[in-house]
């Protein structure tokens, strides 16, 4: 590495330290004092359809609503009805900010887990959870469910099983009929309590009217377990520590997971049938959480079965999108129209919601479509060329023309083969990317194959805001054990997915023979960049994740397997012609 480049190096790592350092320090999270005329019935007892008893605490107004919509005094006497927002979680619905002395304690997790954008929440708010300090002032009920097993209610639990599903449903049709509902029910919360939703929307309670999961996976193998087949053990141990600490229930995924390096019927059975959801959706899908929830909560969009859907994107830290901003008026248009039943103009723009950035801190644009990806797209087809490299080190090229000649470019665990494009004119990549590399692996027998995308300005990469609160991240990536490469073009069990999703089944593997040029279908997840012209797009391959794991420079939790040590030889031209695949918005 030369002197400069050590040096600019140094630069970003303490760069990323300092930042979280200091939003682990001071988070930019405001807890507020919760307010008055508001009734809170704590661990009310719900008997779900087996006997078992759920425990969940109510918010309810004090107050009735007037004509025009806002608060006013009953004076009746009379219990009011309003529409419910409900959310569900293992994780403790007492576990709320608590005072220390002249000021609200803020959660551990925003300190581990850092925003780079402000919000506040009241003390009454659960990790993750509706605000009940927001939404009850506005008309409803809030609940919150501990499910079976977990936090004050009974039972056993099991993470991510079917059962979780048919518990909240119960609990909605409870809700639904309670003296103080109007019999419509919607469901909203983050991460977990947005995976909840897809479980319970599926079983079709009669008393559901709309749910809005805020990223929530969808598929546990492919989305966060193994993505492209390699194991993820970063995350998996943390939340299974954090959720241990209850010695409430079992928590086995990360076990499960060590256990089962293929998809089987365990992996299946924590998939949730959203083909089956029927009532109006708005689902929340970032660009800036593509270790976690990103593909889940796109494929949610694609797959749900509601003919009404809307789809909230952005590439803001997740918490601070769904507490404050353009995210909460979005939820606010949403549920006032749905469940108070007022004029929102949730029908007056296109259901698709698309926020372009063209760093990790500026919004170029956001646009309304109709569908995604957007049908503005054009598929542009970026044909890599290493038949011009003088060095080993040196970069190949990333061109609109298939390569003349062929060429290879050899890698090894971190050390990366990058390919460069460099754009002339202003251009919007906006959606999935996928690509095919045809590969050879010397010697090995198989290998990881790690593929990133980087935006690069005055010869400076561009970091964007990632999982975790990882404020340095890759534009977008995808991964692939290279003996899991198969796709179900070749089998039997093939299904209709668009072609930015390559079809592997992931339940057998195919060790490669030396000398054998293969080639690998990668998968790269959506986002929405800016390019200026002069700007540049690496296209970057190598045998490992990215980043370390070091909670000060890495991106603390993720970590992925190394796999084997072996060295892998991309080819290109002829008949080897490696190609990503770009969707440019005009």
């Amino acid at each position: 590495m030369s002197a400069p480049a050590a040096f600019d190096h140094l630069r970003t790592w303490q760069r990323r330290a300092w930042r979280r350092i200091r939003h682990a320090v001071r988070p930019l999270v405001t807890i507020t004092d919760p307010p008055g005329g508001i009734v809170v019935e704590r661990d009310v007892e719900v008997a779900v359809r087996d006997g078992t008893i759920l425990r969940v605490d109510v918010f309810r107004p004090e107050a009735d609503l007037d004509t025009a919509g806002t608060l006013g005094t009953a004076g009746t006497g009379d219990v009011v009805r309003h529409p419910v927002l409900l959310c569900a979680h293992p994780y403790g619905k007492a576990t709320t900010p608590t005072r220390r002395r002249w000021r609200w304690s803020i959660p551990f997790q925003f300190r581990v887990l850092t925003q780079s954008e402000p919000f506040a929440v009241s003390a009454w708010t659960s990790w993750e959870a509706p605000d009940p300090a927001f939404w009850v002032p506005r008309g409803y009920v809030v609940v919150n469910v501990d499910l079976r097993g977990w936090g004050s209610s009974d039972g056993v639990g099991e993470l991510l099983s079917a059962q979780e599903g048919r518990d909240i449903a119960d609990v909605v049709e409870w809700a639904g009929t309670a003296p103080w509902s109007t019999g419509r029910v919607g469901l909203t919360g983050v991460s977990y309590l947005a995976i909840s939703q897809w479980a319970a929307a599926a079983e079709r309670p009669a008393h559901l009217v709309a749910i809005n999961p805020w990223e929530g996976f969808t598929d546990l193998y492919r989305d966060l377990g193994r993505p492209g087949g390699i194991r993820e053990d970063g995350f998996l141990r943390l939340w299974s520590t954090v959720l241990g600490r209850q010695h409430r229930s079992p928590v086995t995924i990360r076990a499960e997971s060590a256990a089962r390096p293929l998809v089987d019927d365990w992996w299946r059975a924590r998939n949730r049938a959203i083909e089956r959801i029927d009532v109006p959706a708005l689902v929340a899908a970032s660009f800036s959480d593509h270790d976690l929830h990103s593909r889940g909560s796109f494929e949610g969009f694609r797959r749900i079965g509601s003919a009404r859907r809307h789809l909230f994107t952005h590439r803001g830290p997740k918490w601070a999108a769904y507490y404050a901003g353009p995210g909460r008026d979005a939820q606010v248009e949403f549920f006032d129209h749905l469940l108070l039943g007022l004029d929102t103009g949730l029908d007056d723009h296109p259901p698709v919601r698309v926020e372009i950035r063209s760093d990790g801190e500026t919004v170029a644009d956001v646009r309304h479509t109709a569908e995604w990806p957007p049908s503005e797209v054009t598929w542009q087809a970026l044909h890599l060329d290493a038949s011009t490299l003088a060095t080993a080190a040196a970069a190949g090229a990333l061109g609109s023309q298939v390569p003349g000649r062929t060429g290879s470019l050899t890698f090894r665990d971190r050390d990366a083969a990058r390919f460069r494009h460099r754009f002339a004119t202003r251009t919007d990549v906006v959606g999935p990317m996928w690509v095919r590399l045809h590969v050879e692996v010397l010697d090995a027998p198989d290998a990881h194959v790690s593929v990133g995308v980087d935006k690069v300005r005055d010869g400076r990469r561009v970091g964007f805001e990632g999982s975790y609160g990882f404020g340095d991240d890759l534009l977008t990536h995808g991964m692939l054990r290279v003996a899991l490469r198969r796709t179900a073009d070749d089998a039997d069990d093939a299904d209709e997915l668009p072609p930015w999703i390559p079809d592997h089944p992931y339940d057998r593997c195919e060790p490669v023979g030396p000398g054998t040029v293969v080639p690998l279908d990668l998968e790269l997840h959506a986002s929405a960049t800016r390019f200026e012209p002069g700007d540049e797009l690496h296209l970057i391959v190598q045998g490992r994740w990215f980043f370390p794991t070091n909670p000060l420079t890495g991106q603390f939790p993720a970590r992925y397997d190394r796999g084997p040590d072996a060295t892998v030889r991309i080819h290109t031209g002829g008949d080897h012609d490696s190609t990503l695949h770009l969707p440019v918005w005009s």
